[in-house]
């Protein structure tokens, strides 16, 4: 079952994966191969997981590439739903 609200997947890696390695932002950005900027982005939620960031967190940290994109889309489609209300759509049926 998906989760109502969940977190931004940059809160997951920064909890589940550098700090319980001690790992800083420098230290972990080096790790992935990506610049400071790029990590402390999606550490703080101003960008999301791409495909390649997927592969490299499966690398550094494991879990499946599937498995932090999944994160991902669990997140998009959460903020989405909460926004509804604002998507005008008309329903199609055959007729």
């Amino acid at each position: 079952m998906a989760m109502m609200n969940p977190p931004h997947p940059g809160e997951t890696i920064r909890e589940l994966c550098l700090e319980p390695l001690g790992l800083s932002v420098t230290a972990a950005a080096e790790g992935l191969g990506v610049t400071r900027k790029t990590l402390s982005e999606l550490l703080n939620g101003h960008s999301g997981i791409s495909t390649e960031m997927a592969v490299r967190l499966s690398l550094g940290f494991g879990g499946s590439a599937e498995s932090w994109l999944l994160q991902q889309n669990h997140y998009d489609l959460a903020q989405t739903k909460s926004k509804l209300d604002k998507i005008n759509v008309k329903r199609f049926a055959a007729a």
